[in-house]
């Protein structure tokens, strides 16, 4: 079975209210004690999905949205 690395990040707010993100690893154990210090954050629209959407479907979204916005911020 092919396998997808995948990282939940879990943020709360001050009003106790939380939200789940599910991304890809952004740093890997061999670099951790090297780099990895948050520098930016953005988030992105809020868009509907199916929801009998696959992970790697997902995944395939997910990448094209971050495609589309590295191109307009160039």
């Amino acid at each position: 079975m092919k396998t997808l690395e995948l990282q939940l990040i879990t943020v709360g707010l001050d009003d106790g209210s939380q939200g789940v993100f599910v991304g890809m690893p952004l740093i890997s154990p061999e670099s951790s004690d090297e780099s990895g210090q948050v520098e930016n954050i953005w988030f992105s629209n809020v868009k509907e999905v199916p929801d009998s959407l696959t992970m790697e479907e997902l995944m395939g979204l997910i990448g094209k949205q971050l495609i589309d916005r590295l191109a307009t911020v160039q």
